[in-house]
């Protein structure tokens, strides 16, 4: 009988087959698992992060962070209907984002029967801080960015470098407003009105939310809304938020007004798969809520974002 070839390349076969496959658990089963089933749901306290630019799907381009207003909102009712979850904590680190999705995260906080609280860190501003003003309570460091209750539109407009180089725009269109903030041509006068309409629109809702959210006078808010972010120690005096402190204050003030002996936290977050940690893409967005979120998206025509 003949003797089976078991040289070294016979051996290193199973030795790739069986280091693929750990490769294939470790960076892909066990992070899908993680994501799907979020880990453990036993608590007191939900704990749901709200940092990063504020989207429809959560996706930002390579090395933006981002969060999508689905997977919040589905959170926030999941710890609603949770029985051990007495409180929801949001904690915020977001410059803002799109005004659909901040609308649709503060409308879902509004909605909910048990109390919900804010800590905003660094930043709580324009879309980050519409979601904080739907809650019961803001707590705020000293420091922190807040506020920034405004609208802004941005586009870069390349007809004058077309023109240097002898590149001409073909204007088709079916509708007069349909190429309305195109890069390729000047911004007219009746278009900047359009524009500027959707501004003063969108920039009115924001207005409206918070001094409802706040229970604060129209005309103070409208006072306030000129763009500006406030520091936390501005923010407290101007009525925008409650209390000035950290986590550590946010427990304690959790504690003593829903009578916790003690916080167990649950978190609720998406833990990036390792496709979508690769893959991250710029989103399509016209509103857009937040100082500085729509300077990376140079490919859409206009961009309204408030802040």
């Amino acid at each position: 009988m003949k003797k089976r070839d078991v040289g070294p390349k016979s051996r290193i076969k199973p030795i790739v087959l069986t280091v693929i496959a750990v490769f294939f658990v470790v960076f892909f089963l066990i992070p899908i698992s993680l994501t799907v089933f979020g880990g453990s749901k036993i608590g007191n306290v939900a704990l749901i992060p709200i940092q990063g630019i504020i989207t429809g799907d959560g996706q930002a381009p390579l090395g933006m962070s981002a969060l999508s207003s689905t997977n919040i909102i589905k959170f926030i009712k999941e710890a609603d209907e949770n029985k051990q979850i007495k409180v929801i904590l949001l904690e915020i680190n977001s410059p803002g984002g799109s005004a659909v999705a901040s609308d649709e995260i503060a409308s879902a906080v509004k909605l909910t029967e048990k109390p919900v609280i804010s800590l905003i860190r660094e930043v709580g501003a324009s879309g980050g801080y519409w979601i904080a003003s739907a809650t019961e309570h803001i707590i705020a460091n000293r420091m922190s960015i807040t506020g920034s209750i405004g609208v802004i539109s941005s586009y870069l407009e390349f007809s004058g470098l077309m023109e240097e180089y002898g590149v001409s725009y073909e204007r088709l269109v079916a509708g007069e407003n349909k190429d309305l903030g195109n890069p390729y041509r000047k911004l007219e006068t009746k278009d900047r009105q359009i524009l500027q309409s959707k501004l003063d629109r969108i920039h009115r809702f924001f207005i409206q939310e918070v001094a409802v959210n706040r229970d604060l006078n129209l005309d103070l808010v409208e006072d306030l809304a000129t763009g500006e972010f406030y520091l936390g120690i501005e923010a407290i005096d101007l009525g925008l938020i409650d209390q000035l402190g950290d986590k550590t204050t946010a427990e304690t003030y959790i504690q003593e007004t829903y009578h916790l002996e003690s916080i167990d936290y649950v978190k609720y977050e998406v833990k990036p798969g390792f496709f979508s940690a690769i893959t991250g893409v710029a989103a399509d967005f016209f509103f857009r809520i937040g100082e500085g979120i729509g300077s990376v998206f140079t490919n859409q025509p206009v961009r309204l974002m408030l802040t």
